[in-house]
C-alpha cells in the first residue's frame, strides 16, 4: 500500500479568497490596460524602495504582490547574477509581468501566482524580501509576515512600501473629497486589507515583531504621484479608476457632472511644467530576520 500523496497548499489562504476574485476577474482588466500608468504614478517612490532592499549581485530576491512587475524587473538587474521570484495573487497581472520582464531581457525571475500567506517556500530560501504596495491585503497579516520571515535566510532583509493613512495621501482624498457630493463617506477601517492595511505604524512594528522579525524601521517617504501630463490626461486617468466609479454610482445627472468638475478643477490646481503632482505619503518600512548566535 503506498502512502497517500501529500496535501497541496491552497493558492490563496480561505480569508483571501475575495482578494483572489477581485483581482482574478473582470475589475483587474484596467489594472492591466492601464499597468504603465499606474507604476509611472508612483514611481518616485521607487529608489527609495530599491535602496532600502539593498540587493546584490547574486542575491535571491522575493518579490511580494509583484503587480505588474516594475519592483520585479528592478530587482532582477540589481540581483544580476541571483534571481528574483515575483509572487502575485493574479493571474492577469503576472501576465502583465511576465511579458515586461521578457521586454527587458531578463531571464533571472521566476513568475508565481499564490498568496504569500500561506504558500510553502521552501525555509530560508532568500536574502531579501521585498514589496512595492503588495502587501497592505492580507486578511491575517501576522500569519503571512510569519510566513515571509521563515522563507528569509538568517540576517535577510525586508524591505516595503506601505501607504500612510487616506489623510495624509491627496492622491486619493481627491477623489473623495470631490466626489462624496455632501454624502458622508465612511473612513477606511483601520487595519481592514485594503490600500491603507498597514498604515498604522503601531501595528506594523507589532506584526512584524510578532512574526519574528527585528530592528523593525519605519521612514516617512513623502513623494507626489504623478496623475497624468497635464489635466487632461490626469482626468481621464483618474475617472477610469474603479474608485471613481464607485463613488459616482447613485449620483444624479446633475450632481454627476457637478462633482466631474469640482475634480478636474482640483486637478488644474496642481497641474505645472512636471505634469499634474499630488501629494502622497508611504512608510518605507525595513527590517530583519536575526542570525542565531553559536
Amino acid at each position: 500500500m503506498t502512502d497517500p500523496a501529500p496535501a497541496r497548499a491552497p493558492l490563496v489562504a480561505e480569508a483571501n479568497a475575495d482578494q483572489f476574485r477581485a483581482w482574478n476577474g473582470d475589475d483587474v482588466r484596467g489594472w492591466v490596460v492601464n499597468a504603465d500608468r499606474y507604476e509611472a504614478a508612483s514611481a518616485r517612490f521607487d529608489p527609495w524602495l530599491l535602496r532600502a532592499a539593498g540587493i546584490r549581485p547574486g542575491d535571491r530576491v522575493l518579490d511580494v504582490g509583484s503587480g505588474a512587475g516594475v519592483s520585479t524587473v528592478a530587482a532582477a538587474r540589481f540581483a544580476e547574477h541571483g534571481h528574483v521570484t515575483a509572487l502575485d495573487i493574479s493571474g492577469p497581472l503576472l501576465e502583465a509581468a511576465r511579458r515586461r520582464a521578457e521586454h527587458a531581457g531578463l531571464a533571472n525571475v521566476t513568475f508565481v501566482q499564490g498568496d504569500a500567506q500561506v504558500h510553502r517556500f521552501a525555509p530560508a530560501s532568500f536574502d531579501v524580501v521585498l514589496s512595492r504596495f503588495g502587501v497592505m491585503f492580507f486578511a491575517d497579516p501576522r500569519a503571512a509576515f510569519a510566513n515571509l520571515a521563515s522563507a528569509l535566510r538568517e540576517g535577510g532583509r525586508l524591505a516595503l512600501l506601505v501607504w500612510q493613512e487616506l489623510a495624509r495621501n491627496e492622491w486619493l482624498g481627491v477623489l473623495f473629497d470631490t466626489l462624496a457630493a455632501g454624502r458622508p463617506l465612511p473612513a477606511p477601517a483601520p487595519g481592514a486589507p485594503g490600500p491603507f492595511g498597514l498604515a498604522d505604524p503601531g501595528t506594523v512594528r507589532g506584526v512584524l515583531t510578532a512574526a519574528g522579525f527585528t530592528d523593525v524601521d519605519l521612514a516617512d517617504v513623502r513623494e507626489p504621484e504623478r496623475l497624468g501630463a497635464d489635466v487632461d490626461d490626469a482626468y481621464a486617468f483618474m475617472t477610469s479608476l474603479g474608485p471613481t466609479q464607485g463613488l459616482l454610482a447613485g449620483l444624479d445627472e446633475a450632481a454627476r457632472t457637478a462633482a466631474l468638475q469640482r475634480l478636474r478643477d482640483r486637478l488644474a490646481d496642481r497641474a505645472g511644467p512636471d505634469g499634474v503632482l499630488v501629494g502622497a505619503a508611504a512608510w518605507l518600512v525595513t527590517a530583519r530576520r536575526p542570525a542565531v548566535s553559536g
